[in-house]
């Protein structure tokens, strides 16, 4: 089982900076990956950013070069550092872990955090 409490949300206007963070109840070094959704009404939801257990990052194509997700080890705790925020941008974020014990994956899911970009 992994708890995730997501914080930092907000409302922000276009071109300014927000940082969210994903707290979890076990050492995210042994999750598999940690890794950042949003949802905005209407939509799917989609992939933002993610890091795995080794570090390794990957990014969506239209957060590239604003967003950076990072991780302090100590605290358990997985950020998602967004710049240059644009209206697009507004969505309901979730922190999601991937969890892999005995060769089975279970991803567990933050409450989400609102963050609305106005232009």
């Amino acid at each position: 089982q992994v708890q995730l409490v997501e914080s930092g949300g907000g409302l922000v206007q276009a071109g300014g900076s927000l940082r969210l963070s994903c707290a979890a109840s076990r050492n995210i070094l042994s999750i598999k990956s940690m890794n950042w959704y949003r949802q905005a009404p209407g939509k799917q939801r989609e992939l933002v950013a993610g890091i795995t257990s080794g570090g390794n990052t990957n990014y969506a194509d239209s957060v590239k070069g604003r967003f950076t997700i990072s991780r302090d080890n100590a605290k358990n705790t997985v950020y998602l550092q967004m710049s240059s925020l644009k209206f697009e941008d507004t969505a309901v974020y979730y922190c999601n872990a991937v969890y892999l014990r005995a060769w089975v994956e279970s991803n567990y899911w933050g409450q989400g955090t609102q963050v609305t970009v106005s232009s």
